[in-house]
C-alpha cells in the first residue's frame, strides 16, 4: 500500500478517505480510484456489507459510524442501501466486491482500478 505510509498523509486522512470510498461504493455500486486504495477499501465495504447482512441496531449504529453523506444519499439512505444491496447477498459468505485494473494514470503513472460490487 504504497499510499499509506507516505509523508503528509496521517491516520485521520486515511481513515476517512476510506469512509468516505465506501459511502461513496454503497451510493453508486462503483468507483474509479487508485489500485492500492481500492484494495483497503475492498476490506471494508465486504465488512459493511457483512454487517447489513445481519440486521440488527448495533449493526446499524456500526454502520452509521462509518458512513459519511455523499452527494446522492444521506447516512440513512445509506444504511437502507446497504440492507438492499445485503438483500442481494444473502446466501453468499463473501467476496462481494471486485477490483478491476485499469491502465495508468497520464500525470503521475499511478495504477488506477475500478472497485464494484459483484
Amino acid at each position: 500500500m504504497s499510499f499509506v505510509n507516505k509523508k503528509g498523509k496521517t491516520s485521520s486522512w486515511r481513515k476517512m478517505v476510506i469512509r468516505q470510498q465506501v459511502s461513496d461504493v454503497i451510493a453508486y455500486s462503483q468507483i474509479k480510484t487508485t489500485l492500492t486504495k481500492a484494495k483497503e477499501t475492498q476490506k471494508h465495504v465486504d465488512n459493511i456489507i457483512t454487517l447489513a447482512k445481519n440486521k440488527s441496531l448495533a449493526n446499524d449504529r456500526k454502520m452509521r459510524s462509518i458512513f459519511l453523506k455523499t452527494k446522492k444519499m444521506d447516512v440513512d439512505q445509506l444504511v437502507k442501501q446497504a440492507h438492499t444491496i445485503a438483500k442481494k447477498y444473502e446466501n453468499r459468505k463473501g467476496g462481494y466486491t471486485r477490483v478491476i485494473r485499469l491502465d495508468e494514470r497520464d500525470g503521475d503513472n499511478t495504477v488506477v482500478a475500478i472497485l464494484q460490487l459483484v
